[in-house]
């Protein structure tokens, strides 16, 4: 396929290359419709060119799709090092990243993804502004992965509340998939709500961690094969590592009655919502459930202020019910109700996105 064919849905994508840090990135600027382009940066030793290039461009389109729904003035954009976060990181690689952001004067915010961390960024703050998500000490609003777990709950609420008529989370069961940064936080709440969970990760130690917790607070933990996760006869699955894990071979395996997670791009082609649908199994799309982060890092932008980001963290509860009740009223399936609704949002915006005048800007405007 002709690169210009595979990213027509772009606006902008640059590929970032630094010889002497061994940098080798792209940066995939979906849609600025709603504002400046925000999402973060992952890393992670793809297979290919190509591999990095197909995930950086899902993940730019979902996070159009996520800034609408959240209702942020921010357009969709994402960013992937290829590399092994754990061998290949270096300060002067992360500084040569920055200044590639920098080149980009003001197009593209992004923080810390799946491999990276609020310190990595640290080094990138040297060469351009435009960087969200560092620790508090360095002006940032601290660990996005709180307010995004927190969503998951909420979530979680809603989706409950839509199959049992309850948004109570205890006495349901929970198959959690990751117990990463948000993951991990999903599943001590769940467990302080008394709610009995499966889990499963690749890294023992976080296992051995929720198994101490659940000691602690009570609730049942039982821990599962990476592969067998799918086929756990729970209440909701609840993906947090990967995306792509909702596909055909893994929804015959599903006996849940819901799913609602933090994973990025849960369903490997949009037509498996519907797939979902077919089979008595309710979604929640994921770009709303985990918008608590980009929420935060949102928000920093207008200088943090965290009941703010409480107060729409919050919201993802309402949205979701939105959603839930268009897919009954039109019988349609939940993922064509939430791009709907972004779809709107989006023309609705286009018309006034330009009324700013440079005084009136927040603060992210004018700040790279």
């Amino acid at each position: 396929m002709d690169l210009f064919e595979k990213i027509q849905e772009h606006q902008q994508v640059l590929f970032c290359n630094d010889q002497s840090t061994g940098l080798k990135a792209i940066i995939a600027i979906h849609n600025t419709t709603l504002g400046p382009a925000l999402g973060g940066c992952r890393m992670q030793p793809y297979e290919s060119v190509d591999a990095a290039l197909e995930d950086v461009l899902r993940l730019s389109k979902g996070m159009t799709y996520k800034c609408a729904a959240a209702d942020v003035d921010f357009g969709g954009g994402k960013a992937v090092i290829i590399g092994d976060p754990k061998k290949d990181k270096n300060p002067e690689l992360f500084r040569a990243f920055g200044q590639f952001v920098e080149s980009l004067n003001g197009r593209f915010y992004t923080g810390t993804d799946m491999g990276t961390t609020p310190s990595d960024f640290v080094h990138a703050l040297k060469e351009t502004n435009c960087i969200v998500g560092v620790e508090e000490e360095y002006g940032g609003s601290g660990d996005s992965s709180v307010p995004t777990a927190l969503g998951v709950i909420y979530g979680l609420k809603a989706t409950n509340q839509a199959v049992w008529g309850s948004q109570e989370l205890s006495g349901r069961t929970y198959a959690i998939q990751g117990l990463g940064k948000v993951g991990s936080k999903v599943a001590e709440h769940l467990l302080q709500e008394g709610a009995d969970i499966y889990v499963t990760d690749v890294n023992q130690t976080a296992i051995d961690d929720i198994i101490t917790t659940s000691k602690e607070l009570g609730g049942s933990v039982k821990v599962v094969n990476d592969s067998d996760i799918y086929g756990v006869e729970a209440d909701v699955f609840v993906p947090c590592a990967l995306g792509g894990i909702i596909n055909d071979a893994t929804i015959d395996q599903l006996k849940v009655r819901a799913v609602a997670g933090s994973a990025n791009n849960q369903l490997l082609d949009l037509r498996h919502g519907k797939a979902l649908q077919e089979k008595g199994i309710l979604y929640a799309p994921d770009y709303i459930v985990n918008a608590g982060g980009l929420i935060q890092v949102a928000d920093e932008l207008y200088e943090p202020n965290k009941a703010r980001v409480l107060r729409k963290t919050k919201a993802i509860y309402v949205s979701l019910m939105d959603v839930y009740q268009q897919t009954m009223e039109r019988g349609i399936c939940t993922v064509e109700a939430a791009n709907n609704l972004c779809e709107q949002r989006l023309e609705s915006r286009s018309k006034r996105n330009s009324f700013f005048t440079h005084e009136k800007r927040p603060k992210w405007a004018v700040r790279c």
